[in-house]
């Protein structure tokens, strides 16, 4: 193959810039055009022919225009006689469809791998999927990171002597388990019953919090509900401090707003795999980039080496 060419979609254009920018390569050009009945056209305006091509797109809202625009993406470097086409999506939303929990629902997360294929993706580079199992949906390749070595170094800068990691969930207790270890803290986790999408309950913390300065750790936020509800439990246990992490800052319907104003928070932390809405209106908001990160997995999918050892590294 010749050398990369990297493309990106609407949905992140800072973090696809930042990209290249580590990976030393311009970012290639591209072109999207809406008819008058509101279809969307994608035109690839560098060359594809035998490159090593990327396309950038986290899917975050509008999460259905920009999925259409990944698959005409994708299906246009086919195209274009491309010899290897690689999806880097730093969030994929319909991670949250996972199983059939109800009759009659689709598997929504299944069926967008499916659709990716289909499209022209030999290769999937992800960040942080809300389920482990997703990673099964995709019949290709797929380089499954997480940013808890970016969220640590940060975490490390300060005093953890009294700290702890508490997970929101019991099912987001590993990963939590596995940060505390790189943190050298303890780990406690919360009993938590979702209702509805934007109703939880937590009945119980499991773990000593009382009196330790408590790091939430979340692989997202959205509405922020369960966060918020964590956050009354942890008062009730007269912790002493509060900071809060996820990997992806999603913050809608002014999540990012109602949880910063809170006293006992002091301090808000998350990646840029997203955009994130309202930043420079949140003085306890501290952004990482993971830019690095995937320009490096990039690299090493390029030249066919193992990406497993940017884990074994840290």
């Amino acid at each position: 193959m010749k050398e990369i060419t990297l493309f990106t979609g609407s949905a992140h254009r800072e973090l696809a810039a930042a990209i290249c920018h580590h990976l030393e390569v311009p970012l290639a050009p591209s072109r999207v055009t809406r008819f008058s009945n509101d279809c969307l056209e994608v035109q690839l305006q560098a060359n594809c022919r035998e490159r090593d091509v990327f396309v950038v797109q986290p899917l975050v809202p509008p999460v259905q225009e920009n999925l259409v625009e990944l698959l005409l993406m994708l299906d246009a470097a086919r195209g274009a006689s491309a010899a290897r086409i690689t999806v880097v999506m730093p969030h994929f939303a319909y991670a949250r469809s996972d199983k059939k929990d109800a009759p009659r629902i689709s598997i929504g997360a299944r069926l967008m791998a499916d659709l990716m294929k289909t499209a022209g993706a030999d290769r999937v580079l992800t960040m942080t999927l809300h389920s482990p199992q997703v990673h099964g949906f995709f019949g290709m390749p797929v380089d499954h990171l997480h940013a808890l070595h970016e969220l640590a170094e940060h975490f490390r800068a300060g005093d953890l002597s009294h700290s702890v990691v508490v997970s929101p969930d019991l099912g987001n207790a590993k990963e939590a388990s596995r940060f505390a270890r790189l943190l050298g803290t303890p780990v406690a986790a919360a009993a938590k019953e979702r209702l509805s999408d934007d109703k939880v309950v937590i009945s119980s913390i499991i773990g000593d919090v009382r009196g330790k300065d408590v790091v939430v750790l979340d692989d997202e936020i959205a509405r922020g509900s369960t966060i918020v509800e964590l956050l009354d439990r942890l008062v009730e246990h007269d912790v002493a401090s509060v900071r809060v992490a996820c990997t992806h800052g999603l913050f809608s319907d002014g999540a990012l707003q109602r949880i910063g104003q809170r006293d006992d928070v002091t301090e808000i932390v998350c990646t840029n795999t997203v955009p994130v809405p309202g930043a420079d209106r949140a003085p306890k908001l501290t952004v990482l980039s993971i830019a690095p990160a995937l320009a490096e997995a990039v690299r090493r999918i390029h030249n066919g080496e193992s990406v497993s050892v940017l884990f074994d590294a840290h």
